[in-house]
């Protein structure tokens, strides 16, 4: 009964959505820079610092989600 009420409680789902957004960086990131590579091309700088901003959203969601910002 009382995980019900724990997860009831307002701002339990604090940064859902930018860590969300992270996720989906990541994945595209990580798709295009396998495209590439399948594709011969040697470019994968951009999708590089795709995956890392990815990383850095999900992080600011988790810190965001702990109440530590």
């Amino acid at each position: 009964m009382s995980e019900r009420v724990a997860d009831a409680t307002p701002g339990a789902n604090r940064g859902a959505i930018i860590r969300l957004f992270g996720v989906v960086l990541v994945i595209l990131g990580t798709l295009d820079s396998m495209l590439m590579w399948r594709g011969g091309f040697a470019d994968v700088g951009p999708y590089v610092l795709l995956i890392a901003a990815g990383l850095l959203l999900y992080a600011v969601g988790a810190m965001r989600r702990r109440g530590d910002i």
